[in-house]
């Protein structure tokens, strides 16, 4: 892709090749122009019909810090499209599985299941459920990185709040809802329609192990002639294949999981110590160790995944932040996987959000109505899905709020004092004025600070068109430090 400042988004992430995409939008390889650093880079056009990148970033926010979840490092709007930058990772666990000829090792499922349950045990603890757990939204690290095999959870844009941060009060139980997750791995309670809670991620994730152990589910490849009956299908399989028949010939700790897991209530906190003891006692059986080594380490003559090709599957490249709730609606995904050829292949330019020569007066009104908007969401009441006002996530808006707030005021009490600095006092407001703002974006963005003798020079010289240059949209920085 060429190199152009049209390719630039956030301020300083280049955007690079094109990695995945669905019907949320796309995902880019990008690049960290101020220390060169890897980055992930995605796209979601503004009036999509579920909008989830926001909520996403909200999510990641939340979790920031905690083992197994990327950094998030910018939520902002780009022409038509919200843009969310995180960690580039590694390849998803399903993809390592089509490498191992789709079966695992009992050592391998093992030593992947406790990762996993302490990934969703993290959610958990932050009052989130997750709500699609598939292979595809767990991925290891970069390979050669320290966290190369540590497994890494993404696309928060189906969680949800299951209970108040300070109260800890549960939501409520209700029935006749819409299918949320991924048919192939959801819980039976899911299927029936049922409010997930705790419980609904724990089978889900019981569901993918026993999937990466047989190879495949019983449910797999039903036939039917619509996407609901088809659904139907799977759920009424899920209920009539006996747990005993479906851990078959595997050690009897799956049996126990699956069994624990489909008899907690509703509102049932899981003891997540127990099941990760369950898995170590099955290694134990097996008579092997907990070794870190994992199936996809021996590929190629020992060489691992990365040595057939070093680009194969960096970041998700079918991971698509809400479109298992989507195609169960009907919208078809595109394309479950995405060769090495096509990921190498000329790339198509990135979105229009980096076609900033449309004109600045539209980009400037599509600022300041993502602004609008910005603000405007978070003092709406959140809903649920049949209408009412969910209280749970309130909590979270306000947060929100009181973050912008409490992240603008250092931002113009540094305004104001540079403003009434004789520097600007007396050379020209308007060039003043973006003066000040460049410097600041600088000091805060950049990390780079200025004296009064080299702001005086600044401002007295064409020196200070460059530092605005480093800043044309402001909108977006604002975005970035104020987290909106």
């Amino acid at each position: 892709m060429a190199s152009s400042s049209s390719n630039v988004v956030g301020v300083h992430y280049r955007v690079g090749k094109k990695i995945g995409e669905g019907s949320f939008g796309v995902i880019f390889e990008g690049t960290n122009l101020l220390n060169n650093q890897q980055v992930a880079i995605k796209f979601e056009p503004r009036k999509s019909d579920a909008p989830q990148l926001r909520d996403e970033y909200r999510t990641y926010k939340i979790l920031v810090g905690c083992p197994g979840i990327p950094n998030v490092y910018y939520f902002g709007q780009e022409g038509l499209h919200n843009i969310l930058v995180i960690d580039l990772l590694g390849p998803s666990l399903e993809d390592l599985f089509d490498h191992c000829n789709r079966r695992f090792s009992t050592k391998t499922v093992v030593m992947v299941a406790k990762q996993m349950l302490s990934r969703v045990q993290t959610i958990h603890e932050k009052n989130l459920i997750y709500r699609d757990i598939k292979p595809d939204n767990f991925l290891i690290g970069r390979p050669g990185s320290k966290a190369a095999n540590v497994i890494h959870v993404v696309d928060f844009g189906m969680a949800k709040q299951y209970r108040e941060p300070k109260t800890k009060q549960h939501i409520p139980y209700r029935e006749r809802k819409s299918l949320s997750g991924t048919a192939r791995y959801m819980s039976i309670n899911t299927h029936l329609g049922r409010e997930q809670s705790r419980r609904d991620d724990l089978e889900a994730l019981g569901h993918v192990f026993m999937y990466f152990l047989r190879g495949g589910l019983p449910w797999q490849g039903l036939k039917a002639a619509t996407n609901k009956q088809k659904y139907e299908k799977i759920g009424e399989k899920k209920q009539t294949t006996l747990i005993n028949d479906l851990c078959t010939g595997f050690p009897d700790e799956f049996k126990k999981y699956l069994k624990y897991v489909r008899n907690l209530g509703f509102e049932d906190t899981p003891d997540y110590d127990y099941l990760r003891d369950l898995f170590t006692n099955a290694l134990k059986g097996t008579g092997e160790v907990e070794d870190g080594e994992y199936d996809w380490m021996k590929l190629n003559s020992g060489k691992g995944w990365e040595a057939r090709n070093s680009r194969l599957h960096p970041y998700p490249t079918n991971a698509t932040p809400g479109a298992s709730n989507r195609e169960l609606h009907g919208t078809p995904r595109t394309g479950r996987h995405l060769t090495s050829d096509r990921l190498n292949a000329a790339q198509p330019a990135p979105p229009s959000p980096m076609a900033k020569h449309s004109g600045n007066k539209i980009r400037d009104r599509q600022s300041m109505q993502g602004i609008s908007s910005t603000i405007s969401e978070k003092f709406e009441s959140p809903t649920t899905e049949d209408g009412s006002t969910n209280k749970y996530e309130q909590s979270t808006k306000k947060q929100a709020i009181l973050e912008a707030l409490t992240n603008f005021l250092p931002v113009f009490n540094e305004f104001i004092l540079l403003s009434m600095n004789p520097i600007f006092v007396f050379t020209g407001v308007a060039g003043s004025f973006y003066t000040i703002l460049s410097i600041i974006c600088l000091k805060r963005h950049y990390g780079i600070t200025f004296s009064l003798k080299q702001a005086f020079l600044i401002r007295s010289c064409t020196a200070h068109k460059l530092i605005i240059a480093c800043a044309p949209n402001l909108y977006a920085f604002a975005q970035s430090a104020f987290s909106l």
